[in-house]
């Protein structure tokens, strides 16, 4: 299968007061410090993954159809950083002539320069994080663009002859209302970009913003969010308006004009195929070794801070468990509007499939997994999912339903073994986002 490859750049010109990625502001002149660290770590990829058990020949026999370089804000990196990353990249990988190359830009950084660097590169495809075109908003949050600038920006690009541009939204921003929020949308779908993601607020006390409207404080604009019930109805509209501008949803938070438009690298990890990460809080599966066969996938995440990066604390290493192959295959797939094949999963795991999770607790509903040996979690989880409106079967194939994409921490957590329910062991894969 072909790998992917995601590159980590936490630097950004401000923290917008939302975000609970592992990003900060730094000054200039840890910039290339951190470029040479990333380009010594690419160059010794093969001796790391080999010393962390993976199948280095099953996993690297095909070359890379997919590059992302993710943040924080890749684009405030100086073009001569970003030539050396890409540089270091292609010269360790093989690459795929129509390989999908990706880099996050903040709305303000795409000066004519940049732009010509990125072309340089390779790259041709570009996401940019608008989170809202109203102003008012946007700067609310710490984001320093503006509307006039989005779409002088997106002009460039497509002058320069970069087509597959990406926006993203945030529902549930303070200020924000059904109609500025339906402003938004709209300008999105008139941008004509043939991709966008929309995101509701997460509220946690990894952001300021978050932290705050946790205490039921005011700074940060707090007190101006809209409630979760609003936040859901945005969420929806926005479901619609794309719909109706011939924006079909792939995927709970992303929607494309055609499906070679999906953004192919985030797809990988929806639908667990390899990919390897470098950088700051960058995370890789591969596919592990037994005794020179191949086994089950082997994760492992680089440290989420710049100083344990820097001062080379080793990657946390994970492996994957046949069981938590099995969660992961729900939580994860059921992520893509076009779910998941029951029949696909029972052929790949085999017995592990009906063994799996057991419970005598569970009900043995056998309605779903013909021939298992004993009452399987999953059994439960599908059946109260449909009885919730949550899940819908055709056939072999299990999705959410729209109330169930609106709720699906819910409907994964059902998947999920007690024990990772507990631990919040929910793998940071089920949240990936073309951000």
């Amino acid at each position: 299968m072909p790998l992917g490859l995601y590159i980590s750049v936490p630097f950004c010109r401000t923290k917008c007061s939302y975000c609970n990625f592992a990003s900060d502001v730094f000054s200039k002149s840890a910039y290339e410090n951190y470029v040479a660290r990333l380009v010594e770590d690419v160059a010794a990829w093969r001796e790391l993954v080999t010393k962390l058990g993976c199948a280095f020949e099953s996993a690297f026999k095909e070359p890379a159809d997919s590059i992302y370089l993710g943040g924080g804000t890749p684009s405030i990196l100086d073009g001569a950083q970003l030539l050396r990353i890409f540089a270091a990249v292609r010269d360790q990988f093989a690459v795929t002539t129509d390989a999908e190359v990706t880099v996050e830009c903040a709305p303000g950084t795409l000066t004519p320069t940049l732009i010509d660097t990125l072309q340089q590169c390779g790259v041709n495809r570009v996401s940019l994080g608008v989170q809202s075109f109203v102003d008012q908003e946007a700067q609310s949050v710490g984001r320093l663009h503006k509307r006039s600038t989005v779409l002088e920006e997106i002009a460039r690009l497509r002058q320069a002859g970069i087509d597959n541009i990406s926006i993203d939204l945030i529902a549930g921003l303070p200020h924000q209302t059904a109609e500025s929020w339906a402003f938004s949308v709209a300008e999105t779908i008139a941008t004509g970009v043939p991709h966008a993601s929309v995101y509701m607020l997460e509220v946690d006390d990894d952001s300021r913003l978050g932290r705050e409207l946790i205490a039921g404080g005011a700074r940060y604009h707090a007190h101006f969010v809209p409630d979760d019930d609003a936040t859901a109805d945005f969420y929806q509209q926005a479901c619609e308006m794309l719909a109706l501008a011939g924006i079909a949803q792939y995927e709970i938070s992303n929607f494309a004009r055609a499906e070679e438009l999906q953004s192919r690298h985030n797809l990988k990890y929806w639908t667990r195929r390899p990919y390897l990460g470098f950088g700051v809080d960058a995370h890789s599966m591969l596919e592990g070794t037994v005794e020179g066969r191949s086994a089950l996938p082997v994760r492992f995440a680089t440290p989420e801070s710049l100083d344990a990066y820097m001062n080379r604390v080793p990657p946390t290493v994970t492996p994957v468990s046949a069981q938590t192959a099995i969660e992961e295959s729900f939580f994860l797939g059921l992520r893509l509007n076009r779910g998941i094949d029951l029949n696909r999963m029972r052929a790949q795991f085999g017995a592990e499939f009906a063994r799996a999770g057991s419970s005598a607790s569970s009900p043995n509903t056998n309605c779903y997994l013909e021939g298992s040996e004993g009452p399987a979690i999953w059994d439960s989880a599908i059946r109260s999912g449909i009885e919730d409106g949550l899940l819908e079967e055709q056939g072999a194939t299990l999705r959410l339903t729209p109330r169930g994409r609106l709720l699906s921490n819910e409907v994964f957590a059902r998947f999920l073994t007690e024990e990772r329910n507990k631990s919040g062991n929910q793998s940071r894969e089920s949240t990936l986002v073309d951000r």
